[in-house]
């Protein structure tokens, strides 16, 4: 029976290897070697591509990038959790409420951005109206600053944290919340103690799936932020294509996913903590 599960499963870590296993290996092999003269790769190993990173420019980049994806993260949080209870509570609508948090699935992320550029440009409809409405007196600058990247972000990955958590509110016994109260908790106390420790669970798994998307990004701060807005994707992205810097490119990929890594084991490690 293991040897028939083995075969089986030959097919999957065939195509594991080829698809994951291969181009991960190749970038580790371009993060050591030189850049050309003309851009490509000389095969010269050398660690000088990850001594770079120690340069204040690339780590102050990461350190906004990390920051911006903790902050997106937090307010897809504080605006999930109370959609989430509402959704979970919504009796027999709320196959609807959760078609309506994929809907902007159905639709490309470029023509999402290009939609909130209309939206937030000088001349765009939220300034045109409040203009029109006599409320300023000069178009706000809404549009190529990290508020706009904040927005966008949120935007396209609130669905990821609404879903875990609606998942894991939805398992909630009801009536537990009505022992706590019956027993005289108060709702924040009721919440602190009942509701948000069997929603961590769902909590977790959405900070993850929307805290790592969004250190990733480079395509709503390119757009959103008009490059002034420079994230550790849109590095990654500019030295493989403006600057056709591989080498460099491979080793800042390859620091960005031993930082994610580093944090999803140290994830893994608290949840098995947590468990009994």
């Amino acid at each position: 029976m293991t040897r028939l599960r083995r075969w089986f499963l030959a097919p999957a870590a065939v195509i594991l290897v080829l698809l994951y296993g291969v181009p991960l290996a190749i970038i580790c092999a371009y993060s050591l070697f030189e850049r050309g003269a003309y851009g490509g790769v000389e095969t010269v190993f050398t660690p000088a591509n990850f001594l770079r990173l120690a340069d204040a420019l690339y780590l102050t980049i990461l350190l906004r990038s990390f920051l911006m994806a903790g902050a997106a993260t937090l307010l897809c949080l504080v605006l999930a959790f109370p959609l989430s209870w509402f959704i979970s509570h919504a009796g027999r609508r709320k196959h609807l409420y959760l078609a309506l948090v994929v809907l902007p699935f159905w639709t490309s992320i470029l023509i999402c951005m290009y939609s909130w550029m209309f939206l937030l440009r000088d001349t765009g409809l939220l300034n045109t109206v409040l203009l029109e409405l006599g409320w300023i007196s000069q178009p706000l600058p809404l549009l190529y600053n990290y508020g706009a990247v904040l927005l966008g972000l949120v935007y396209n990955y609130l669905p990821f944290m609404v879903l875990p958590v609606y998942a894991a509110l939805e398992r909630l016994d009801p009536h537990l919340v009505e022992a706590a109260s019956d027993l005289g908790a108060k709702p924040a106390a009721t919440f602190r103690r009942v509701v948000w420790p069997l929603a961590a669970p769902g909590v977790r798994a959405g900070a993850v799936l929307v805290f790592i998307p969004c250190l990733g990004d480079y395509l709503t701060p390119d757009l959103l932020g008009g490059g002034r807005t420079i994230m550790v994707g849109n590095l990654i992205q500019n030295q493989f294509t403006a600057a056709r810097n591989y080498p460099f490119g491979a080793a800042v990929s390859l620091a960005l996913m031993s930082v994610v890594m580093l944090l999803l084991w140290r994830l893994l490690k608290r949840e098995e903590e947590v468990l009994p």
